[in-house]
């Protein structure tokens, strides 16, 4: 745990939980991505009920919330934050985001207010005056355990406690979003709204989840599918679930059955825990995110999510697992950004994928220097 003053501190009940638990689970992303990629459909299933099938197996989300029932009131503007390194790759992720964020802010429906890039190294970088940026410290050196995604809930931390947010909400995103239509505030009241992920399974991971989460406090449906980005949150709540989500995420890096179930996801997992032990539900909007190449079409979803590769051959036809003839993954481009005017994907490759590049491509030929980053 960070010691920190006026942070806050988890209920000596989580101290307990450390020695419970007895269930042994495994988690591979990859395995998951192969197996939602056998079962799916030809297109993702997206409603803002929670009562439709996911597309990953056809198994229902459990929306804690009925969205339709809740009620518009006061100032519904909120701040958007991201966490980022300084990294090339976070970088050139940061400004196309940037881009949109204008782009869309400016639209009829948006409710977008201020920005923020939470900058996680401790020291400026040459984004200063080109993005709005809150510089906050990294994690001690050794306690991320390689596992950079641990400073995100410190960073939050410290941004919240430093700096002053004049929004009532925050919108929590990535450097890897981009906005694909003006974004209006999902939360209702306390309510805060999330997107649900197809592979954060709470229940699967009943025997995992009850060491931080114990069965006085209720069932493990309690703990949202979700991360905590995208998610749109009263300032206040999030002021109280933070330093809870970081230290949860401390602990399950330190647990080595925690670390081997949730991999890559294991933060994600510590928000939807965290904000459980504070009793906070989630209003899941299906709507919120979309995720090429899964998801086929951008149709009114809000948000582009493209932490997946899309790779295809010439006929359209999805070769994902496999480098393709045609491509675009953000990882191809860790030490600088990618050119500008990327080639547009062949005739069949979905609506999605296509949107995406040409976004790119207009953010990427408007920034200005891209290319000197």
């Amino acid at each position: 745990m960070i010691p920190r003053k006026n942070m806050g501190r988890v209920s000596p009940l989580l101290l307990i939980l450390l020695a419970l638990g007895f269930f042994f689970a495994t988690y591979n992303l990859v395995t998951l991505i192969i197996h939602y990629r056998a079962t799916t459909s030809s297109s993702f299933s997206i409603s803002t009920s929670g009562s439709s099938s996911n597309g990953g197996g056809g198994s229902e989300w459990f929306d804690p919330v009925k969205e339709s029932n809740l009620v518009k009131s006061g100032d519904r503007k909120f701040h958007v934050a991201l966490t980022a390194t300084d990294a090339p790759y976070s970088k050139w992720q940061c400004r196309i985001m940037y881009y949109w964020y204008k782009k869309m802010k400016e639209r009829d429906g948006s409710e977008m207010g201020g920005f923020t890039r939470v900058l996680h190294s401790g020291k400026p970088d040459n984004l200063m005056e080109e993005i709005p940026t809150f510089v906050v410290d990294p994690l001690p050196e050794g306690l991320d355990r390689g596992y950079i995604v641990l400073n995100r809930p410190w960073a939050f931390v410290q941004w919240l406690e430093k700096a002053t947010i004049e929004e009532e909400y925050i919108l929590m995103a990535e450097p890897d979003h981009v906005f694909a239509n003006p974004l209006p505030n999902l939360a209702r009241g306390d309510l805060p709204a999330a997107f649900p992920f197809f592979y954060i399974k709470p229940a699967e991971h009943e025997g995992v989840i009850r060491k931080y989460y114990p069965e006085e406090l209720g069932p493990v449906t309690n703990v949202d599918p979700i991360g905590n980005s995208p998610v749109i949150i009263k300032k206040s709540i999030l002021e109280k679930i933070a330093p809870t989500w970081m230290n949860v995420s401390l602990r399950m890096k330190d647990d080595p059955e925690t670390d081997k179930a949730f991999g890559w996801v294991l933060e994600m997992y510590g928000y939807a825990v965290a904000s459980a032990l504070h009793g906070v539900r989630h209003i899941l909007r299906k709507d919120f995110m979309l995720q090429p190449p899964w998801d086929l079409e951008v149709g009114k979803k809000f948000i582009i999510h493209y932490t997946y590769g899309c790779d295809y051959n010439m006929k359209g036809e999805l070769t994902y697992g496999k480098i393709g003839e045609w491509r675009f993954d953000k990882r191809s481009y860790l030490r600088g950004p990618p050119p500008k005017n990327l080639s547009l994907p062949p005739p069949g490759v979905p609506e999605s994928v296509v949107r995406l590049v040409k976004m790119v491509n207009e953010a990427t030929a408007n920034i200005p220097g891209w290319e000197t980053e």
